[in-house]
């Protein structure tokens, strides 16, 4: 399985985050223009926390709060737990599975770097097994057969 570093070289590079004095409502907004479910939440430079569509559908708009009044500050998940370049996209699928998220921030030297997400990992999965796919058909077939 590759690694954090190969799975955030592949990105945009753009760093999805609001500040906590933000409103819920840019926080969906952000989500949604984007196509993501997850922003990270940094103030002055560093990391404060990390907020989701289920976080705003739960803490939000279920007891009928108001998604312009509410602050990412209010429902955010503070100090989330984090992983580095060098770790494997496996370490994170543990991590993810055994704690029940889908997004784990990247950092450096507490810098943020980006994001991944389980679908990153279902990616690489997919991406490997094409590869293996390939290995064993060329295999099959004998090289350079027809």
């Amino acid at each position: 399985m590759s690694s954090v570093k190969s799975c955030i070289e592949k990105k945009s590079g753009v760093v999805f985050s609001l500040p906590s004095t933000a409103s819920v409502q840019q926080a969906l907004e952000l989500m949604r223009n984007n196509r993501i479910r997850s922003v990270m939440v940094i103030d002055d430079g560093a990391l404060a926390g990390i907020v989701t569509q289920g976080d705003c559908a739960i803490k939000v708009l279920l007891p009928g709060l108001s998604a312009t009044q509410t602050l990412v500050s209010e429902i955010m998940t503070r100090s989330p737990l984090t992983v580095t370049m060098n770790e494997t996209l496996q370490q994170c699928m543990a991590i993810m599975t055994t704690r029940n998220f889908r997004h784990l921030p990247v950092l450096d030297k507490g810098r943020v770097l980006g994001m991944v997400s389980i679908g990153d990992i279902v990616k690489d999965i997919m991406s490997l097994q094409g590869d293996q796919i390939m290995f064993l058909e060329t295999y099959i077939k004998g090289h350079g057969a027809a």
